[in-house]
């Protein structure tokens, strides 16, 4: 989203052996994935006004289909810069190393959030939350739930996102294979894949009467269409601009802004927004659409060097993206935390809201900078001192 990485290759094939130049940072991308996870907790925190403030409210789609994108772009980028240098196996092996890592992570979460909502379904007011939140087999069976976890196809609230990125992670390595022999033909399994989704001639099936929140087997093309075009910028220096998508991008974006504001009652007209906002958990052809759009007039509209990019706020921003997934996986529990707050205390929900708010995104900005601390090279000194 060039969101896309633009980087010089010093040649211009995929194989091991050949010589690429690494991509530089992109801040581009560091400050959207920033502003969507802001986004994502926002969305998250159920009740909250300042859910209009945020860009899923005003299109059809949102942070979720941006993130499997970008993730695929850089997946696809890395991957394709590691086989390259290092031959396929190393690269394979370090995306097996990242695709156990997050796996690992999504179980942590999973337990964690189990623990937080069966400890607040002690308050009275709050004990239908273990059934409501999708949890009640962990209560009633868990031999059978904690397995089933596992499987990742076990999927109470919240606990959706995360499986996708490690099924997609996973079909990486052979579509590349695939890309390299013949290019952009590698999608088409996938879009029929996705296609055949849409038409519920296959899904893939949830756990413990909880359907899933994404299902990989449409999720899947979103990420790989970042992955191709991860590895082509990583190739050829860049994307190809071309102003006749540019302004197809705008025309679709313009249409679902004006499909938001008809359902939002600012203006009159048909309820244009109804169905393709439904029916995310497949990613439904509105949501695609609108998702590829966003990205491309992003790519295409935003410079990947400006002066705006270095003021404070958005150098806050892009400490939070490039921290993306511990600043989300804080985020959930702090979104429900929050939308308990409201829930228990609706008559202070006028100052409620902006304190916890206010006080869920300074955590999250937090947590980055502390990440940021934790990854910043040691001051001369103490090297000196550790050499010494």
């Amino acid at each position: 989203m060039s969101a896309f990485p633009s980087a010089r290759p010093e040649a211009t094939a995929g194989t091991a052996g050949r010589s690429l130049a690494r991509p530089p940072r992109d801040l581009r991308l560091d400050v959207v994935r920033g502003w969507m996870q802001l986004s994502i907790f926002i969305s998250h925190v159920a009740g909250s006004a300042f859910a209009w403030a945020i860009h899923a409210s005003w299109g059809l789609s949102d942070s979720s289909e941006q993130f499997v994108l970008l993730s695929g772009l850089t997946l696809g980028s890395v991957f394709t810069l590691k086989a390259a240098r290092d031959g396929a196996a190393m690269a394979r092996a370090d995306l097996r190393s990242r695709t156990l890592r997050l796996y690992g992570t999504h179980l942590l979460v999973f337990a964690g959030f189990a623990a937080m909502v069966f400890a607040l379904g002690l308050v009275p007011a709050l004990r239908g939350d273990v059934m409501g939140f999708g949890w009640c087999w962990l209560a009633e069976a868990p031999w059978l739930a904690l397995p089933a976890a596992a499987t990742m196809l076990y999927q109470p609230e919240f606990m959706g996102i995360l499986p996708v990125f490690v099924w997609c992670m996973l079909l990486l390595p052979g579509f590349l294979a695939l890309a390299g022999r013949c290019g952009a033909w590698a999608l088409l399994p996938s879009l029929a894949a996705w296609g055949a989704v849409q038409l519920g001639w296959v899904a893939l099936p949830g756990l413990g009467g909880r359907d899933l929140e994404f299902d990989p087997l449409a999720w899947q093309l979103i990420f790989l269409i970042g992955a191709y075009a991860g590895r082509l910028a990583l190739l050829r220096g860049g994307l190809p601009r071309h102003r006749g998508l540019t302004l197809a991008a705008a025309a679709v974006v313009a249409l679902g802004l004006l499909a938001r504001l008809v359902e939002h009652g600012l203006l009159p007209g048909p309820a244009l927004a109804a169905a393709a906002l439904q029916h995310k958990e497949v990613l439904a052809p509105a949501r695609l659409l609108h998702a590829l759009a966003l990205a491309w007039l992003v790519a295409a509209l935003v410079p990947r060097e400006a002066g705006w990019m270095r003021l404070a706020p958005l150098q806050w921003l892009a400490a939070i993206g490039r921290h993306s997934l511990g600043v989300f996986c804080v985020g959930l529990f702090l979104a429900h935390g929050a939308t308990v707050a409201l829930r228990l205390w609706p008559a202070q929900a006028g100052w409620l809201d902006p304190v916890l708010i206010g006080t869920g995104i300074a955590v999250l900005g937090g947590v980055a900078l502390r990440a940021e601390r934790r990854r910043a090279p040691p001051p001369p000194w103490r090297t000196v001192a550790a050499m010494g």
